[in-house]
C-alpha cells in the first residue's frame, strides 16, 4: 500500500504537467464616452459586461466606468491608443474630424434607418469594414450597440424648415454637424454628454440632439426646452463599438475570443430591441406633457437627407482626388445596399399610421 502510494506521488506531477493549464482570469476597465446609469451606459456597456461573463463564465470581467472617471468623455479612443487602458467604448462620431470614413458608421443624414443598416453590418459586410478600418490603426474593434432614431432636437427655438437653422447654436456631433454648418448656416456646438443638459437649460445653445427618445427621456431634455423635433433625419441609427489594441486581444487565450464576438453581437441585438420597446413608452410620456412636438414635414426631410448624402459624397470624392479612394469604394456598397434594401423590402409589413 505505502509503495503504491509513493508511485502516485511521484506520478503525479507528472501527468499533472501533461495537462492545458488553467485559463488566467481577464479583467478589463472600460471606459465609455456618457456617465455612468445613462442609457447607453446600461443598455451597451452593463449589457455587455453581463453577457460576457455568462459565456465566459466569469474567466473575462468587463469593469464599466462612467465618462471622465479614466479618461475623458471624448477621448476614448485616444486612452486605448496611448495604452491608458485596456478597452474603451465609445462611438464613431467622435471620430468623423480626424477621418471622415467613420461617417459611414457613425449614422449621417439620408443614410440608412436600423433596420437596414444593422443587417448591413451583420449581413452584408459592414461589421467587417469597419474592423478593417480600425485594424489599419492597430486596434480591434468589436460592434457593442446599435441604436435607434434619434430625436432630431429638443429646442428652445421652433424648427420647421431650413430658414429656422439659420445661425441655430446647436450641440451636436460627427455629420450632422458638418452639414448644419456648411448647408443650412447652423452653428454647431461639441460638448460631452454629461454637458448637454447644462448647455441646453441656459440656453447656451438654442438646440441638442442626442440620443433616441428613450435616451433622451432620463437625461431630462424635455424639461429644459419646450419643442421636440422629430423625426431623427440627422441620425437615422447610430453605432458604438468596443476597442482595445491589436495586442490585447491576440494575448487573449483562443477559446475565449468567439465568446467575447457572441456577447458582443447578443448585446447589440438585445440593445437595439430595448430601445425600440422603451421609445414607444417615451414618446407617450412626451405627448402627455408640456413640450410640443414638431414632425418636420416629409419636404424638408428630404432636403435635409439630400444634403446629407451630397456632403458625404462629395467628402468621399475629395479623399479619392487626393488617393484615398477607401472611403468612396466603402460608400459605394452602403448606398448599394440602401438602394436594394429600399427597392425591395415592400413586402414587409411595418406597423405604420
Amino acid at each position: 500500500m505505502l509503495n503504491s502510494m509513493k508511485t502516485i506521488a511521484l506520478t503525479a506531477p507528472i501527468v499533472l504537467a501533461g495537462l492545458p493549464a488553467m485559463a488566467q482570469d481577464v479583467t478589463w476597465q472600460v471606459p465609455t464616452s456618457v456617465p455612468e446609469g445613462s442609457p447607453y451606459y446600461v443598455n451597451f456597456l452593463e449589457r455587455f459586461a453581463d453577457n460576457v461573463d455568462v459565456l465566459t463564465d466569469g474567466r473575462v470581467e468587463i469593469e464599466p466606468f462612467g465618462a471622465g472617471v479614466l479618461v475623458p468623455a471624448l477621448q476614448v479612443y485616444e486612452g486605448v491608443k496611448d495604452g491608458v487602458v485596456k478597452a474603451g467604448h465609445s462611438t464613431p462620431s467622435y471620430l468623423v474630424n480626424q477621418n471622415p470614413e467613420n461617417a459611414i458608421f457613425a449614422g449621417f443624414p439620408g443614410g440608412m434607418g436600423p433596420e437596414a443598416y444593422i443587417t448591413w453590418i451583420y449581413e452584408a459586410g459592414g461589421k467587417e469594414a469597419l474592423y478593417e478600418m480600425r485594424a489599419e490603426e492597430g486596434l480591434k474593434s468589436l460592434v457593442v450597440g446599435i441604436g435607434s432614431s434619434e430625436v432630431m432636437a429638443h429646442s428652445n427655438v421652433p424648427i420647421r424648415n431650413a430658414e429656422d437653422l439659420q445661425g441655430l447654436k446647436y450641440r451636436t456631433s460627427g455629420p450632422w454637424a458638418e452639414v448644419m454648418g456648411e448647408y443650412f448656416g447652423a452653428v454647431p456646438t461639441v460638448v460631452p454628454p454629461g454637458e448637454i443638459y447644462t448647455l441646453l437649460q441656459r440656453k447656451g445653445v438654442d438646440a441638442i440632439e442626442w440620443g433616441p427618445p428613450s435616451g433622451n427621456l432620463p437625461e431630462g431634455f424635455h424639461e429644459a426646452a419646450e419643442y421636440i423635433i422629430v423625426p431623427g433625419v440627422h441620425q437615422p441609427t447610430f453605432l458604438w463599438e468596443l476597442v482595445m489594441k491589436q495586442e490585447t486581444w491576440d494575448g487573449l487565450d483562443d477559446d475565449l475570443k468567439p465568446l467575447l464576438e457572441k456577447a458582443a453581437d447578443l448585446t447589440t441585438m438585445q440593445a437595439l430591441l430595448h430601445f425600440y420597446s422603451e421609445d414607444i413608452k417615451a414618446m407617450d410620456v412626451y405627448r402627455e406633457g408640456r413640450n410640443e412636438i414638431i414632425t418636420l414635414d416629409p419636404e424638408f426631410v428630404t432636403e435635409l437627407s439630400e444634403a446629407g448624402v451630397d456632403w458625404i459624397t462629395k467628402t468621399a470624392a475629395s479623399r479619392a482626388e487626393e488617393g484615398d479612394s477607401g472611403m468612396s469604394d466603402l460608400l459605394d456598397e452602403y448606398m448599394a445596399f440602401k438602394d436594394r434594401w429600399s427597392s425591395e423590402s415592400s413586402y414587409l409589413i411595418r406597423n405604420e399610421d
